[in-house]
């Protein structure tokens, strides 16, 4: 096809989306003024109208990019040992720059630049990940309620951990063997879960969830009863603490592929962001559009999957960021998959930033489980957009 054509197609493709989701959300607007039934899971999550203009969301994201850095300078320089902010810059530009710093500095140097920098930036690099995989996940099932470890792909992720910490295998990784064995763990259990999903070749949303919470479930089972089995006391506290997840073993040699996966996968799902606004309208009116739904949440699958095995195994399982960020960030920019996909991944980043800091400190010299500040945090914040009434859930 010429590249004119291809190039009109695409426009014509937009137009007719956009004339779907505005019949869509008017359609929703009124049901929800005659009709005070309770909303109906598995259909896609779309806010009620379209909250901001282009404009608003890029000066909203110029706004998020602004609060990061701050946020991330100000991470690195709290903790037990308080560095004000304009110490942390000298001493981070002295390590970028490759600068002199005096002896006097060095163990506040060795503070800054070797424990909290690769931490705080760990930290924003898995929010990220985390709440963009939430956007996708939740089109890719059709149902508000997923987050991206619905699918099994934690628990996996989890017993893979599990078996490298208690039986000591990958240990010629040596400090990435704790992450290889998450990682290829979640793997498994996408793969598990797409091969038990499938039926005649198609791919359901329904089908997905139903499976991949009954492969969670069962994979939970093996990774306890691992646990249970394990021959001394320190490798189940080590396991139990992974597993409500934490930045305390961050390091910079974590970073590197860290940053490149959860970079390359928000990019790619930017960029798949027509797709998924398609696919949330139906299998029906994907199909008449042009886009193969099945194919597409192939697709979606193995990406979330590649995204959530890296960040969970960096940083252990971490809930309600996949599944707040999304509905927070649908509040401010509309249900546009391409804004959406935009904003939650500063707001992700943004928000586990602070999470960390406050796990960190609130308890010093002790830390808090991180997954337990991000439900302590979550679950109010669920539950009061859930009695928003100008919010829709399920798409009603």
């Amino acid at each position: 096809m010429p590249q004119r054509t291809r190039k009109t197609h695409r426009i014509q493709q937009t137009q007719q989306i956009q004339q779907i989701q505005q019949t869509h959300q008017a359609q929703q607007a009124q049901d929800s003024r005659t009709n005070d039934a309770p909303p109906e899971r598995g259909t896609a999550p779309h806010a009620s109208r379209i909250a901001a203009g282009p404009a608003a969301v890029t000066v909203l994201a110029a706004g998020l990019c602004a609060a990061l850095a701050l946020s991330v300078l100000l991470a690195i320089g709290l903790g037990p040992a308080a560095i004000g902010p304009g110490d942390t810059a000298r001493h981070l530009w002295a390590a970028l720059t490759g600068g002199v710093v005096p002896a006097a500095d060095v163990p506040e140097y060795q503070i800054i630049w070797e424990i909290r920098t690769p931490r705080v930036l760990l930290a924003a690099l898995v929010g990220a990940g985390l709440s963009a995989v939430g956007v996708a996940v939740q089109a890719l099932v059709r149902n508000a309620l997923a987050d991206p470890f619905v699918l099994g792909i934690s628990s996996g992720a989890s017993v893979g951990a599990v078996s490298v910490t208690v039986t000591g295998g990958l240990a010629g990784l040596g400090l990435h063997a704790m992450s290889a064995g998450a990682f290829a763990g979640a793997l498994l259990s996408a793969v598990l879960v797409h091969l038990a999903a499938v039926r005649g070749g198609g791919l359901s949303p329904l089908r997905l969830v139903l499976t991949g919470v009954t492969v969670s479930f069962g994979l939970q089972a093996v990774m306890s009863l691992i646990v249970y089995l394990a021959p001394d006391s320190e490798s189940t506290s080590t396991v139990l603490y992974w597993t409500m997840g934490g930045f305390g073993a961050a390091s910079w040699s974590a970073l590197p592929v860290v940053a490149v996966v959860v970079a390359a996968g928000v990019a790619v799902l930017h960029r798949m962001g027509q797709g998924l606004d398609v696919l949330a309208l139906g299998d029906e009116t994907a199909a008449s559009l042009g886009v193969a739904p099945d194919a597409y949440r192939r697709r979606l699958l193995l990406l979330a999957s590649l995204i959530t095995g890296v960040t969970v195994a960096a940083s252990g399982a971490i809930s309600f960021v996949g599944l707040v960020v999304p509905h927070v960030t649908r509040l401010l920019v509309g249900a546009v998959h391409a804004r959406v996909l935009l904003i939650a991944p500063l707001a992700g980043a943004l928000f586990m930033v602070w999470a960390d800091l406050l796990a960190r400190t609130l308890a010093a010299p002790r830390e808090l489980p991180l997954g337990v500040i991000t439900a302590l945090i979550g679950v109010p914040v669920f539950i009061a957009l859930m009695r928003r009434g100008t919010y829709a859930f399920g798409g009603h």
